[in-house]
């Protein structure tokens, strides 16, 4: 398992925590690396103090400091130290439930290259963060697909569909398209995935989104064709507006919002 962190420390201790309760075959090794990367906080002790937790199941905890931030280096520089014939990618602020490692080790023991998540279970704390994830959390991309938001995993032949991670604002979104709709499978555990909180961070990260698979799209357009998105029709827009129509209307505004401005720069933005 691994999970890059760049000043994550009030917050990976609840993820490792929940990795540490997870149901597993406690005969198979496990290795968890932590990646912190660029941190000016205390992520990496954070972390650490978690070590005793994994300890007792006899799992290895291993906390990697980098000087230099980057998500992808840091992807990178975890994946050089694990050697497991399922890997599991998480981002450090999800929470996992205790019977989704179980299931994603068991759809993605096979030979064939699979890809793999749980059920997205968004958290939100501002009303108008709330708002959007009450609609975000309908769309067909959340409720028909494997979006694998925060946590996905894969099997060695999986695995094997790529090399190094490239350099992309969407890392999620480039292994996701690594696999056809029919090698991708969803586990009925979920996890929770907070939305970042307020208007402002909301268009930013939709901007970010809309700014990675754009970018995915133009520099590997062969992986395009394994997208498989079914796309909001317009009778479930209407359906969803008429149940709840402020929240669509927030959740209207903030998609167009995000499609109309230009991302100047293509840093990460974040709502904690």
């Amino acid at each position: 398992m691994l999970i890059p962190a760049s000043n994550e420390a009030d917050l990976i201790g609840g993820c490792l925590a929940a990795l540490a309760a997870s149901r597993w075959d406690d005969d198979a090794p496990v290795r968890v690396i932590v990646v912190a990367n660029g941190c000016t906080d205390r992520t990496a002790d954070a972390a650490r103090a978690l070590s005793a937790d994994f300890a007792a199941r006899g799992w290895e905890l291993l906390v990697i400091e980098r000087r230099q931030g980057g998500k992808l280096a840091a992807l990178n520089a975890g994946d050089a130290r694990l050697d497991a014939p399922i890997r599991v990618y998480l981002d450090a602020d999800v929470v996992v439930e205790p019977a989704l490692l179980a299931q994603l080790r068991t759809v993605l023991s096979c030979d064939q290259p699979r890809y793999a998540s749980g059920r997205v279970r968004m958290t939100a704390q501002s009303w108008i963060s709330r708002a959007y994830a009450r609609i975000y959390r309908q769309v067909p991309f959340m409720t028909q697909g494997v979006p694998g938001c925060g946590v996905f995993a894969v099997n060695a032949a999986g695995r094997a569909r790529w090399g190094a991670f490239p350099e992309v604002i969407s890392d999620d979104t480039y292994v996701r398209l690594q696999f056809t709709p029919d090698e991708r499978i969803g586990v009925p555990a979920g996890y929770q995935w907070p939305v970042v909180e307020g208007l402002r961070n909301l268009i930013n990260v939709r901007r970010r989104q809309d700014t990675g698979v754009r970018e995915i799209a133009t520099r590997y357009p062969d992986i395009m064709k394994n997208e498989g998105k079914a796309k909001l029709t317009l009778p479930q827009k209407l359906k969803l507006a008429a149940k709840a129509p402020i929240s669509f209307t927030i959740y209207t505004a903030i998609i167009t919002s995000a499609r109309i401005t230009i991302n100047k720069n293509n840093t990460w933005h974040r709502g904690r």
